[in-house]
């Protein structure tokens, strides 16, 4: 309905035509100060993203230089760890041999379990899996064992050197992550033989001890070092070889295994016979100073060290002091007879059997009375030795105890040596000088004592003790010559001491030591233990020590025996007979006969009607070996028939074969018959007489 101004009711929308009227171009008329706020936005916003665009691509720019530039070297470390592997091929460790090439040590391949963390997701079930199979593991290494498969890395060790059965089923298993790897493991054949000699061998192939540890660095050799190159998946594409492993240095030792057996056989016997806490026996060439044989009870196998205690692995020859007691009385007679202030024949009165310093009093075990100088070492007096101590006074003592090496390290093959204890002159007031001369308030280690002692074996030199006789590296062999350190007395003070220590076991307080047949030089010792500063009434140290043949030394033997609580606990009662055992059986594995009434040596002849030795061939088929003895190249037993005992037993042992004798004096017969099979490891059983059967009279003229 039109309006009254004759316009529409209903107006048409603003800008669209009439209708009849043809359309007009659409126009949208905005505000200016609308359009002007829309421009500073758009504005606003470009500019925000321009710098947020600039600031990433400062940040990449920044990340790419500390990429390139600062963190480069790890970046490029890493990569090399991600694509090659290093391998560390253990080096072989030089072996150890007896005086006779009998092997003491060497080292062998074992088997260790490792794992790679990062490709094992159920470190919890592997290692219950890996438990399973190996023996005594418990839950506390089982816990162990999944922490370490835990933890982030690409390598760790699961269990170190297991046996061949373990390895073989951890291999069964197939564990992800888990590998088997080589490593060089320490094995000692003879197990408890000469342990503290040779000491033992860390997981590391690292000495821990003995000689193992004093020449590690010569018998460890060098590891090598050899690169390889992997691809994604770890597989192997080429190695390298950087540095090639060598070999480590062999050593000889002056150790004789058998006598080493010998000395602790006897010792360990004489221990438990005693009721001891243990001891230490010692045999040493007293010419040389090379140890034969070192001994102590208790000991260990080096195969198992950490099983054993403390206790056990102490090397008690150089390691624990003692008060020698009355051994430690050759030192105050070598002064007093070096000095002329006695003879072997001075009398010493010991009336009335004690002496007195102050309240301390001093008994001897008798009242003996008048002696002479003799007699108070072989009755072993102790109020006798003190008045000859006096008479030296505390400088010439002290100068005497040290000229036969006490308080110092002697053996440079040994760590840990206890070099001893001893006072200063100026220290020794009567009261010490008292006790330094008979052999208290002094400290000794078992080797300084042997060592001692054999000055006085050799003519008056101290010399050296050595356990190590040679080194053998690339064929080429350097032997460790024989050291006299000084002339600690000389040659007739040496000679008037021994015909005093002779007397000691001919009719002193040494008489177990007596051997049929030798003579034998020692003495006692018999010391009260001091514990916290106060003297043991029930513990003690017994030992001896002596030299045989006395007039031509070839051993000087030591036995010590700690806190004996058995039928006895003086030296003569405890340790003498030791000695004895020890040195009947290595007189006769050395073949040194008697030098006391000696049987003349037993001349086998064949003789014609005519007066002239028949020359007898051998028996067809027998292997003959002549001097110089070479070891059996053509398999064959030789025939030992006419050799004296001594030479066959170092023959026997050229060509790996023990002896089992019975008789005296020469071989006679021999079971395997000469020319038979030669088996190594043997026994060959060999028949000693003074006449050779007529079956062997044809053979080596002994």
């Amino acid at each position: 309905m039109p309006d009254v101004d004759g316009s529409s009711r209903f107006r048409r929308p603003w800008g669209l035509p009439r209708r009849g009227q043809p359309s007009a171009p659409h126009v949208v008329r905005r505000d200016p100060a609308t359009l002007a706020g829309w421009r500073d936005a758009v504005r606003a916003r470009l500019i925000v993203c321009a710098a947020i665009f600039g600031l990433w691509t400062a940040a990449i720019e920044a990340r790419l230089v500390y990429l390139q530039v600062v963190d480069h070297p790890d970046l490029m470390a890493r990569a090399d760890r991600q694509q090659t592997r290093t391998v560390v091929p253990p080096a072989k460790r030089g072996e150890i041999f007896d005086r006779n090439g009998r092997l003491l040590a060497y080292s062998v391949d074992a088997d260790t379990i490792a794992a790679d963390p990062s490709e094992i997701d159920d470190a919890a079930g592997v290692a219950a899996s890996l438990c399973t199979v190996l023996d005594g593991c418990n839950a506390d290494r089982r816990t162990d064992m999944a922490k370490k498969l835990g933890r982030r890395g690409a390598f760790v060790y699961v269990a170190r050197q297991v046996t061949p059965s373990e390895a073989r089923k951890v291999k069964d298993l197939g564990l992800p992550g888990i590998m088997l790897l080589k490593e060089s493991r320490r094995y000692y054949p003879k197990a408890e033989l000469a342990a503290h000699v040779l000491g033992y061998v860390g997981l590391d192939n690292v000495g821990l001890g003995g000689i193992e540890s004093a020449y590690d660095s010569q018998i460890r050799g060098k590891e090598g070092k050899v690169l390889i190159q992997t691809d994604a998946k770890r597989h192997a594409l080429f190695s390298r070889v950087e540095r090639p492993a060598t070999a480590g240095a062999d050593i000889e030792l002056t150790i004789d295994q058998y006598l080493q057996y010998i000395a602790e056989r006897e010792l360990r016997a004489g221990v438990e016979a005693n009721r001891a806490a243990g001891g230490t026996a010692l045999i040493m060439d007293p010419r040389s100073g090379e140890i034969l044989a070192l001994a102590n009870w208790p000991t260990f196998n080096p195969n198992a060290f950490t099983k054993a205690d403390d206790d056990a692995r102490r090397n008690r020859a150089i390691q624990d002091l003692y008060e020698p007691g009355s051994t430690f009385k050759i030192v105050t007679a070598s002064a007093a007879l070096e000095h002329g202030i006695i003879t072997s024949k001075t009398p010493v009165d010991t009336t009335p059997g004690y002496i007195t310093f102050g309240s301390r009093i001093i008994h001897d075990t008798h009242h003996y009375g008048l002696l002479s100088f003799t007699d108070v070492i072989v009755k072993s007096s102790n109020v006798g030795a003190i008045k000859v101590g006096q008479k030296l006074g505390p400088q010439l003592l002290g100068e005497y105890v040290n000229r036969f090496g006490f308080g110092q390290a002697l053996a440079p093959d040994f760590r840990g040596e206890t070099p001893g204890i001893v006072w200063s002159p100026d220290r020794l007031d009567p009261s010490a000088l008292a006790s330094v001369s008979m052999g208290y308030q002094v400290g000794v280690t078992p080797l300084q004592m042997t060592t001692a002692v054999s000055a006085v074996a050799n003519g008056g030199h101290l010399v050296q003790p050595h356990v190590v006789r040679a080194f053998i590296k690339d064929a080429k062999r350097l032997d460790v010559p024989r050291k006299v350190l000084h002339e600690a007395i000389t040659a007739e003070t040496a000679a008037t001491l021994t015909t005093i220590m002779e007397q000691v076991v001919e009719r002193g307080t040494a008489r177990a030591a007596q051997i049929s047949g030798y003579t034998v030089a020692g003495k006692t010792g018999t010391a009260a233990k001091l514990v916290n500063g106060r003297y043991q009434k029930s513990d003690y140290n017994a030992s001896f020590v002596g030299f045989i043949p006395s007039r031509k030394p070839r051993l000087t033997i030591l036995v010590v025996i700690d806190s004996p609580h058995g039928n006895g606990y003086t030296g003569g009662a405890v340790s003498a007979p030791v000695f004895k055992r020890i040195a009947e059986a290595s007189l006769t594995y050395l073949g040194i006969g008697p030098t006391i009434n000696a049987p003349p040596p037993v001349l086998v002849a064949r003789h014609d009607s005519g007066g002239e030795l028949e020359v007898v061939k051998r028996p067809a088929g027998t292997a003959v070996l002549t001097a110089p003895f070479e070891p059996a190249r053509n398999g064959l037993v030789p025939d030992l028939r006419g050799l004296s005992a001594r030479e066959a037993l170092r023959l026997l042992s050229r060509i790996g074969m023990s002896a089992r004798m019975s008789g005296d004096g020469f071989v006679v017969s021999q079971n395997p018959e000469p020319g038979s099979a030669l088996v190594r490891g043997d026994a060959c059983n060999l028949r000693l007489g003074r006449r050779l059967s007529s079956a062997a009279a044809g053979g080596s003229p002994p």
